[in-house]
């Protein structure tokens, strides 16, 4: 009992001085992987860098103590992130306190999603998410994920649209404009180590050495490049008026803000008092606000691309500071720099007295020193309400691909795994990393490869990299500070190579040609209508649920005859002769009250396209389960196919039926003696009835009755 409580308890059955050994080197050595990749991964999640580092604390830890798996490394990961920051755009922007706060709050609500999924012992609803549909998101997600991190490797700003394919296009365009060639070697630089030492050799960690050549080199050579100036030292009356525009219309916004809050609440209350007028008014008044906001959100976007598209060229002066004119207007005799410089603009007002000028590439920056402070998030149930259908979507997603990770693992290292105390390890772990500033986590696929290639004997291992997390948040973050955002992004890159699975649709269409299209579709659909992730998989489900009720409403229905082999088998598949006084049917599925209607029509229609019909033996091997609504049918088919002249017989009745039939007398209905253990005995017991008028006919089931004689 206390085991099943605390399953790391397991773990020291039989450990010794080399298990301890060999956990510690593993830990340390995903560590080094998840360090830079977590970094990567909360960018993508729309979070400053360190909060990857949060994120690689407590979970990892957490999940493993509480887990079944004892290679399973958690922690921050491509998907999750990815549906984290699609999940919250529209309540917050991205990388704001109130961003932040929803994010912690996400993962709570994914924890006790999870963790009460685990009590309840309901690990099955993953199902819910059939394979075709999981691979078709995550194919589509992989290039997501991957097109997402464009702009920072050209080193370009762009807003986001309302469609990920718009700003796709609209970062290419920003490139095309003006590409910082800088950031891209750098990015490109990365992504070539990485990939390289992957090639050569997998044991050498990879992205940290990358992650440490380009933080050397970005540290040494000046990478960054950024100055804080007055709006005065900018040479160009256009431009500063610009930045005046966007100030105010910035600063506009607010106003706006509020008072579409207060015609909402005037709103409401009109409704409850029920005072038509009111709600005319206010709801007018609501519409007009709404509409100058949008209004206004357009001019403050457009003056933001301008400001972005402007490309400054920089003239030191005598004192040390700098004046900055339009890159195509420096005025004669003057030198500039060599650099090409940019206005940082952002959703808030620029701060005229020191605007951030970029001359180089953008970098990680500051990172704070210690560990996050432990407090449960704040709760809203408002956010909360909003964000119930994506903790689900995300919880099970999470699951899946921590328990897929795991049961592979299981199959190389003879582990028995549960799923239900899986889910309370990613549960617990992400609630517990909720109240130490993580977002939502889940288990990491080339993580835990890492681990088991270490050769991790328990899920010790995970500790030890959570304390090395420690270790770095203590001590070494301003290490960091250097590190290029083209390097994290070329990071995410790399990772998610591994998603793409193109036999992924070639195999689900060889097995099915609906579970092929359902795959396909699932994967356009994500595209389509990325960011919002949670319509692709919507679409997918909804499509696998309408194939199984479909499938459920019509199984297949068989007619049997004697192949070449002796075999019975299906007339129409193998073009067989039927016998023209006996026929055999077979029912493949349960016979409930969806589909008893679709037997009684097709034997129906059977018997009225085939004259002379004598016998009809219901081959019943199919028929795991019958419900009342199948029972009341079969008892009505009996006797409408008796009121024809025709005897029916039922052959292969397994137990559960035949306790349904012994409860309701359908077994007096159809007689005993019309009950045959299979069909072998059945053709021989109805052969020589349903022939008498032609026993010289030529029959294909003849050769049953002479083999089953013999």
């Amino acid at each position: 009992m206390v085991v099943k409580v605390l399953p790391f308890l397991a773990w020291f059955k039989n450990y010794d001085k080399a298990s301890l050994q060999l956990d510690a080197l593993s830990g340390l050595t995903v560590a080094l992987v998840l360090i830079p990749q977590s970094m990567a991964y909360a960018q993508l999640a729309g979070l400053p860098a360190y909060y990857g580092l949060y994120a690689s604390f407590l979970p990892p830890m957490i999940a493993a103590l509480f887990g079944s798996s004892r290679q399973l490394a958690t922690g921050p990961v491509a998907v999750v992130s990815l549906m984290t920051a699609a999940s919250l755009a529209p309540l917050a922007t991205a990388g704001s306190p109130g961003y932040i706060a929803y994010a912690i709050l996400l993962a709570l609500m994914i924890g006790l999603f999870q963790l009460s999924l685990g009590i309840l012992r309901l690990g099955l609803v993953v199902n819910f998410l059939s394979h075709p549909v999981v691979n078709g998101f995550t194919n589509a997600a992989a290039i997501i994920i991957a097109s997402s991190q464009l702009s920072k490797m050209f080193g370009v700003y762009v807003d986001t649209a309302p469609h990920h394919y718009e700003t796709i296009i609209h970062v290419v365009e920003a490139a095309t404009h003006y590409t910082h060639w800088p950031t891209l070697l750098m990015g490109a630089s990365a992504f070539g180590v990485m990939y390289g030492l992957k090639w050569l050799s997998p044991r050498i960690p990879n992205v940290l050495v990358a992650v440490v050549i380009t933080t050397i080199i970005s540290w040494a050579t000046g990478f960054e490049h950024d100055r804080f100036v007055d709006i005065d030292a900018i040479e160009s009356a256009s431009v500063r008026q610009l930045i005046e525009s966007f100030n105010n219309a910035t600063a506009a916004l607010p106003p706006l803000s509020e008072g579409r809050t207060h015609f909402g609440e005037a709103l409401e209350n009109a409704r409850k008092s029920h005072d038509e007028i009111g709600v005319l008014d206010a709801a007018h008044n609501v519409d007009v606000v709404n509409l100058n906001i949008s209004h206004l959100q357009e001019d403050v976007h457009r003056y933001r691309e301008q400001i972005r598209s402007i490309l400054l060229a920089g003239v030191a002066q005598v004192d040390g500071s700098f004046i900055f004119y339009p890159k195509d207007k420096v005025p004669a005799g003057l030198e500039s720099d060599g650099l090409t410089w940019r206005i940082k603009v952002g959703n808030e007002a620029l701060d005229t007295g020191r605007l951030k000028m970029m001359g180089g590439g953008a970098v990680v920056g500051t990172i704070p020193r210690g560990l996050p402070t432990l407090s449960v998030p704040p709760i809203n149930f408002g956010v909360m309400l909003h964000l119930l259908p994506f903790a689900a979507i995300i919880s099970l997603l999470g699951f899946m691909e921590a328990i897929s990770i795991a049961k592979a693992m299981a199959g190389k290292t003879g582990q028995r795994l549960d799923p239900n105390q899986e889910l309370i390890g990613q549960g617990l772990g992400n609630i517990f990393g909720a109240i130490g500033k993580s977002y939502p986590t889940s288990g990491s696929f080339s993580r835990s490869a890492v681990n088991l290639q270490a050769r991790a004997v328990s899920g010790l291992s995970s500790v030890f990299t959570s304390l090395a997390v420690v270790i770095v948040l203590l001590f070494f973050t301003p290490l960091l500070y250097h590190l290029p955002q083209a390097v994290l992004a070329a990071v995410i890159m790399i990772a998610v190579i591994g998603l793409l699975n193109v036999s992924g649709f070639i195999h689900a269409w060889k097995a099915k040609w609906y579970d092929g299209a359902i795959s396909i579709i699932s994967f356009v659909s994500t595209l389509v209508f990325a960011p919002h992730l949670d319509k692709g998989i919507m679409i997918g489900v909804a499509l696998s649920l309408m194939v199984f009720l479909y499938k459920s409403m019509r199984p297949r229905v068989a007619f049997l005859s004697r192949s070449e082999d002796e075999a019975l088998r299906c007339v129409t598949t193998h073009a067989l002769e039927e016998c023209p006084y006996v026929t055999l049917v077979r029912f493949d599925g349960p016979l409930f009250f969806a589909n008893a209607s679709y037997l009684e029509d097709t034997i129906t229609e059977m018997i009225r396209s085939k004259e002379g019909l004598n016998h009809i033996l219901l081959v019943s091997n199919g028929i795991n389960d019958i419900d009342s609504s199948g029972e009341e049918t079969l008892s009505l088919l009996v006797d409408r196919v008796r009121s024809n002249g025709i005897d029916i017989s039922m052959s292969g009745v397994n137990e559960t039926v035949m306790e349904v039939f012994s409860r309701t007398h359908f077994l007096a209905k159809i007689g005993e003696d019309h009950l045959f253990p299979t069909m072998e005995k059945g053709i021989v017991a109805i052969h020589g009835s349903a022939h008498e008028h032609d026993p010289e006919a030529n029959c294909p089931l003849l050769n049953a009755c002479r083999l089953v004689e013999a």
